[in-house]
């Protein structure tokens, strides 16, 4: 009898369990799943959390395609949040920032290998004139491989702390103008540097022409409703080592569970 009501208490407690996980689940957060998009940096040897090897990047690029995720542009991406589109789960999108030529050297030709798309967001005036960036001939290569350019200013500026609108406007338009006469092609896309921005910062670059822009989890645009102020995904070297934490980056719900920054 004693066992019998213990089993009847545990079914109890397995059932109010599941039906809460359920309910939490289908109400609270799958009405919050946000394609998530993937932020990387640099590409080499050196130590810092910048930094991913290409062995690790290979690997990372490779559990996404075994897997079965649908790596799409941003510009479907920004396209589908204007038009309320529902992306299905297990869609992925994947940016770069600065433009360093270890972008070239080594992430390049495994995104090349898999046929996926990126966006490397580029500070201008960096290309041809820094040893360690990209120079023009390698950019209008990738161009032509599934690889877009955007802009990342023109100094990797702070934007929040320029106070001359002439230098901003120079910053945010001038980038992409500079970009555009190098490339041949349309800049649509922008990335604060350090990821900040304020309203005014959001009306230049709109200003601008960028069809949307990249932050990293700063601002309170929880399901990345506003396209000029889409969260990321910072991806390390360390993920590659911890499924449970690359696969959590990849759910959709990663930014959820995390304190999130100001923009300024």
């Amino acid at each position: 009898m004693k066992c019998t009501k213990i089993v009847k208490k545990s079914l109890v407690i397995v059932t109010v369990f599941s039906v809460t996980l359920t309910v939490f689940y289908f109400f609270w957060l799958s009405p919050r799943y946000v394609v998530p998009i993937l932020m990387y940096h640099r590409f080499g040897y050196e130590d810092g959390s910048l930094f991913v090897t290409p062995e690790n990047f290979s690997r990372q690029i490779a559990y996404i395609k075994d897997k079965g995720y649908n790596v799409i542009p941003l510009d479907e991406l920004v396209d589908g949040i204007k038009n309320n589109r529902k992306f299905k789960r297990r869609t992925v999108v994947i940016t770069i920032d600065d433009g360093y030529r270890d972008n070239f050297t080594y992430a390049y030709p495994i995104l090349r290998k898999y046929n996926f798309p990126a966006t490397t967001f580029i500070v201008s005036n960096f290309i041809d004139n820094k040893k360690d960036f990209m120079n023009w001939d390698e950019i209008n290569t990738a161009s032509k491989d599934n690889i877009s350019f955007g802009g990342h200013t023109k100094n990797h500026a702070y934007l929040p702390s320029i106070k001359e609108r002439a230098v901003l406007l120079d910053e945010v338009e001038g980038c992409k103008k500079f970009i555009r006469g190098k490339i041949g092609s349309s800049v649509d896309y922008f990335c604060y540097p350090i990821g900040g921005f304020t309203e005014e910062v959001k009306r230049f670059v709109k200003k601008a022409g960028y069809k949307g822009a990249c932050t990293t989890n700063r601002g309170f645009v929880e399901l990345n409703k506003d396209v000029y102020e889409l969260k990321r995904v910072k991806v390390t070297n360390s993920d590659t080592n911890k499924p449970f934490s690359f696969w959590a980056k990849l759910s959709g719900y990663y930014n959820l569970f995390r304190s999130r920054k100001r923009g300024h």
